[in-house]
């Protein structure tokens, strides 16, 4: 007999909301894969560009803090900021409290960029309102 959060207790209607958020985040993440493509850079510089942008209180983040948002390793987020880096989109910039902390910057060029991707990326968002919905929980628990 199937115990209650072993899978067993999953009826039709559960699969289907979840198949159905899975869909609607996947073709945002396609989307978002296309046009940061089209506009010269990779999905995960895309990124990184709004994590520093959006870092919440200040405009800059460490590699620690990006690897934390990106739920990447300190060492590909390193890579990641180096490739950035030399493509003119951000810049390292040692902590004037910890000289040992590196926060990461965006360019004049990594703002451009970012800002009209994000417009982008919010105007798909305001198109899949009403489709893209986080199942309830009344609907996750089958009630």
């Amino acid at each position: 007999m199937a115990k209650k959060g072993d899978g067993g207790g999953i009826g039709k209607r559960q699969y289907e909301a979840l198949a159905s958020f899975r869909y609607e985040l996947r073709r945002y993440l396609r989307h978002s894969e296309e046009i940061t493509r089209q506009h010269g850079i990779t999905p995960l510089q895309y990124q990184l560009l709004l994590h520093v942008k959006g870092f919440p209180g200040r405009e800059h983040a460490s590699v620690t803090e990006l690897a934390e948002r990106l739920q990447a390793k300190h060492h590909g987020v390193v890579a990641l900021v180096t490739r950035s880096e030399a493509a003119g989109l951000v810049e390292r910039r040692p902590s004037s409290e910890d000289r040992r902390l590196v926060h990461v910057y965006l360019t004049a060029r990594g703002e451009q960029k970012l800002a009209r991707l994000a417009d982008l990326h919010r105007r798909e968002l305001l198109q899949l309102q009403g489709r893209f919905l986080v199942p309830d929980a009344q609907t996750l628990q089958g009630e």
